[in-house]
């Protein structure tokens, strides 16, 4: 018994030795920081703008007037996950179910290439690709005239689809590629048809890949800055613009930091919302083949 009790101790000392690294990591790197912004999001900005200590609630009362931002970002996040995961999942599934162990390496490959070059220089491809002198211009050589496709929602949505089509795909992939295809041939024998089959069984199965690219794109998309205001021309402003604005330029850091203590507070009621409804779906699905 003792020297079970021992080796227990040993473990247990292992065990935070290892986790020591990544401990002081996360508190350093992740906990502190946040504390630094609840901390500054009391204050006031100071004369020649940053921090001035205070205790005050007078920048939380001051959020309404960002509202505009709150709206574009809890609108298009929400709405470029869904597109997003509806582009993904068909491509994912081609990938993992129909494509020969030849070529799939190659695609997988593929996808992830956009990957290697910075957002920042992809976003300025598309600037040129919608501008005047891309897809408009060809458009208008063949007889419509007048079309707009930069500075627009859509150019905003396109470009959230684009940039974090991977973070999609790769989840549902590997989702698929575990599914049990003795499953998908039970289903066959027992007269279920193909459609039939994808939404009883291969749908419900792939659920857990789909939940983690949701969660992976939508927390991205919340602190998204770049695509709007790229693509967006301005007209479209999120939650990330209004904070490089606050602390980059107007350096009203107390606002800002209220700002960001909001966007942190939505984000994780948020995924806790979507993370119990997935699964509860999933403990509670009964995956019928008939």
């Amino acid at each position: 018994m003792a020297t079970m009790i021992k080796d227990g101790n040993k473990g247990s000392w292992l065990t935070a030795v290892l986790l020591a690294p990544t401990t002081l990591w996360f508190l350093v790197m992740l906990i502190m920081p946040l504390i630094v912004v609840v901390i500054f999001s009391f204050g006031e900005r100071s004369p020649m703008g940053g921090y001035a200590a205070s205790f005050t609630f007078d920048q939380y009362a001051n959020l309404p007037s960002r509202l505009k931002a709150f709206t574009n970002t809890l609108t298009y996040a929400p709405l470029g996950t869904l597109l997003t995961l509806l582009v993904a999942y068909p491509l994912a599934y081609y990938l993992a179910v129909k494509v020969s162990a030849r070529w799939k390496l190659l695609l997988l490959v593929l996808v992830i290439v956009p990957f290697w070059t910075s957002l920042l220089i992809r976003t300025y491809a598309w600037i040129f690709i919608l501008g005047g002198r891309g897809i408009p211009n060809l458009l208008e050589m063949i007889g419509f005239d007048d079309v707009r496709l930069i500075n627009t929602p859509g150019a905003v949505l396109l470009g959230m689809i684009y940039g974090y089509l991977p973070l999609m795909v790769f989840p549902i992939y590997v989702s698929l590629e575990k599914l049990d295809k003795q499953l998908l041939e039970a289903s066959n024998d027992l007269g279920g048809s193909p459609f039939r089959t994808f939404l009883q069984v291969t749908l419900p199965l792939s659920m857990p890949g789909m939940a983690t690219g949701c969660m992976l794109v939508f927390i991205l998309l919340m602190g998204e800055f770049l695509i709007p205001a790229f693509l967006g021309g301005g007209k479209i402003f999120f939650l990330g613009n209004a904070l490089v604005d606050l602390f980059l330029q107007s350096r009203n850091w107390p606002f800002g930091s209220a700002l960001a203590v909001t966007l942190v507070i939505i984000m994780l009621v948020t995924v806790t919302i979507y993370m119990r409804l997935t699964m509860g779906s999933k403990t509670g699905r009964d995956v019928s083949i008939m």
